[in-house]
C-alpha cells in the first residue's frame, strides 16, 4: 500500500491516491498524509483508482479523514473499481461521502 499526496496550495485542495491494499497496515501512512494539513482548512479527494482491496479499518480511516475536514468541505472518493464501490455502498459510505 502506498499513499501519494498532491496538494494545490493556492486552492487548498489535497488529493490522496491510495494504491494496493487499503487496510489496517495503512493507518499510520494514511493519517500522516492528511494530518499535515490544518484541520478544517483543506478539501480532500481520495483517489481509489489503484486501490485493490478495502477492509473495515480503511472505512474507519475515511471517517477520521472526514472528521479532520470538519464537514466544512465534502470529502470526495473518486474512481473506485466496481468491487471497491460495492464495498463502500454495502457499508453505506455513499451516504457520507461524494463518490464519483
Amino acid at each position: 500500500m502506498g499513499i501519494v499526496v498532491v496538494d494545490s496550495k493556492d486552492e487548498q485542495q489535497v488529493l490522496l491516491k491510495v494504491t494496493g491494499r487499503f487496510d489496517f497496515s495503512s493507518h499510520h501512512e494514511f493519517s500522516s498524509a492528511y494530518e499535515q494539513f490544518p484541520k478544517g482548512e483543506w478539501q480532500f479527494t481520495v483517489d481509489l483508482s489503484a486501490t485493490e482491496y478495502m477492509d473495515s479499518s480503511s472505512m474507519g480511516m475515511l471517517l477520521q479523514l472526514k472528521e479532520h475536514a470538519c464537514g466544512e468541505k465534502p470529502v470526495s472518493l473518486v474512481n473506485p473499481s466496481d468491487a471497491v464501490r460495492e464495498i463502500l455502498q454495502n457499508a453505506s459510505l455513499d451516504r457520507l461521502f461524494v463518490i464519483v
